[in-house]
């Protein structure tokens, strides 16, 4: 077996704030010192760098002298503690409405997984699989996300399965909190929040009668898009940065942990928190 040298391109306060979440994660669940193979300073460069490029889980934490079951463990401790950093959607509209944001862009991203074998009935009454995405044909889960004005991500959400439309999870997890808040900060969305609601809002379907949509809504549509499509950057800046959000091998249902987790991490790297 050969080592190698390798550098993790993130900064060196970015480990410390993370290895005080474990260690504080450590000393409430009572951990005698000196008990873990790693120190929390390089048990949270073992964590980033998984994150940062996703490595062979086996052969990674062999460099940091762990065993394969040892290692998962580190791995799914790191992401528990930052997930549980990551504020929830009232927090994260107190703090769109404190900074002024004038409007939020509301868009789902299916977050690429191994296959699950998991069966769920379509709305034709069919057996399918319920991690198939139609949308991107592949299996996955799907998150929702909440990003301002500029792009920049506030908000995931839990993970649901691939196989559902965007306006599900939306209608469980995000509207019923933004409702209150439309009034002064709406929220844009693609076509597929169509029946959103009120201070949603989603561009004009193309009638299927032959006709087409008048000059003013084509306009209202393109202003809609140019002013939306910048809430890809949100989902970009957490899948080009940490790389392992780009496919997953964890168990899907940790799709949701793991997203916050990264959205924790960027928020760091751009001074939102400290």
């Amino acid at each position: 077996m050969i080592s190698y040298p390798a550098t993790l391109d993130v900064p060196r306060e970015l480990i410390r704030y993370v290895g005080r979440l474990l260690h504080a994660e450590r000393r409430r669940r009572g951990t005698p010192t000196g008990s873990r193979r790693l120190t929390c300073f390089f048990h949270a460069v073992f964590a980033l760098a998984w994150f940062r490029s996703k490595p062979n889980i086996r052969l990674h934490g062999l460099a940091f002298g762990l065993s394969q079951a040892t290692a998962y463990r580190y791995l799914h401790e790191a992401i528990d503690v930052l997930a549980d950093q990551a504020p929830d959607l009232h927090q994260a509209l107190d703090r769109a409405a404190a900074d002024g944001i004038g409007h939020l862009i509301l868009d789902g991203k299916i977050f690429d997984t191994d296959r699950c074998r998991i069966k769920a009935t379509s709305v034709k009454g069919e057996t399918i699989d319920a991690w198939f995405s139609g949308k991107t044909g592949d299996f996955g889960g799907n998150i929702q996300a909440l990003c301002e004005p500029g792009g920049f991500p506030i908000w995931t959400s839990n993970v649901e399965p691939g196989g559902i439309a965007d306006i599900q999870p939306a209608r469980r997890h995000v509207l019923p909190a933004l409702y209150p808040r439309t009034s002064t900060m709406p929220v844009l969305a693609d076509p597929g929040y169509q029946g959103a609601g009120h201070g949603v809002i989603v561009p004009f379907k193309q009638p299927t009668d032959g006709n087409v949509l008048s000059l003013d809504n084509r306009t209202r549509n393109g202003l809609q898009r140019a002013l939306r499509s910048l809430g890809e950057r949100g989902f970009a800046l957490l899948t080009e940065r940490w790389t392992a959000l780009q496919h997953t091998t964890l168990s899907p249902s940790r799709i949701g942990d793991l997203v916050r987790a990264a959205l924790v991490l960027v928020h760091f790297e751009h001074r939102r928190i400290s």
